[in-house]
């Protein structure tokens, strides 16, 4: 009998969501990778080997329908859905007053619902099968804002749903389902400039001197995915820069 784990992963073309998807595929479980256009997911299946146990479907992550498709989809080619990784994001850090409409729709739009009409799929189909995980990537600053990053909106959306976290991992706990979150701080990824100036400013933002990879979050991913007894926890991995001020 085979024990593979059926697992979506949002915003898997690229960055976290990527490895994430890549890490899964590897343990020989069945992906399903939302992205918002079949070519980028088509791009990333190619870097990945196009592997028989990748399904590709695409989709704006906000829209209640891309959700239902995930899981009918999910559920028509391998039977169920283990675990859900909530991935897509996007983050905006500026001044509080130069904020536009146009982020604040965008923020909206990706984070919020791009994990609550996932998260709401996944708790109906996980419940009436009484297992899952619902994961979430959240970001640390949202626990422990941080006076040389001003980020208004993310700190507002993310710290929401750290909260939505727990809140769901109780309404769920009595069905079986475990609902997480990974927290990361500074992840050493494309969407950050890799001059010497900024590498410097983005290792003063924890305490240990240093930039995560984006192994350190699969990990922390992969653990909770594989947990039975943690749920409503928010895992930051950050070098410590939520432990206070230094």
């Amino acid at each position: 009998m085979s024990t593979a784990k059926t697992v979506i992963v949002t915003g898997a073309s690229s960055g976290l969501g990527f490895a994430i998807a890549k890490a899964y595929l590897e343990r020989g479980d069945n992906v399903v990778g939302n992205a918002r256009t079949m070519a980028r997911l088509e791009e990333a299946a190619s870097k990945l080997g196009n592997p028989a146990n990748l399904l590709l479907v695409a989709g704006d992550i906000a829209k209640p329908q891309t959700a239902k498709a995930l899981f009918e989809q999910a559920i028509a080619a391998f039977g169920k859905v283990d675990v859900l990784v909530n991935n897509a994001g996007i983050f905006i850090a500026k001044p509080v007053g130069d904020y536009t409409e146009e982020d604040v729709d965008a923020i909206v739009s990706t984070n919020l619902k791009g994990f609550f009409y996932p998260a709401q799929a996944a708790a109906a189909h996980m419940s009436a099968q009484g297992s899952g995980h619902i994961i979430s990537i959240t970001a640390s600053i949202a626990m422990q804002p941080n006076v040389k990053v001003p980020a208004l909106l993310p700190v507002l959306i993310k710290g929401g749903l750290n909260h939505a976290v727990r809140g769901l991992a109780l309404e769920l706990a009595a069905s079986g389902v475990k609902v997480n979150a990974v927290a990361p701080g500074i992840i050493d990824t494309p969407l950050h400039p890799s001059d010497a100036q900024t590498q410097a400013a983005l290792r003063s933002l924890a305490p240990s001197g240093k930039v995560g990879s984006p192994q350190d979050v699969v990990d922390a991913v992969l653990y909770l995915s594989d947990t039975s007894f943690v749920t409503g926890t928010i895992l930051p991995v950050d070098g410590g820069a939520t432990s206070g001020t230094w």
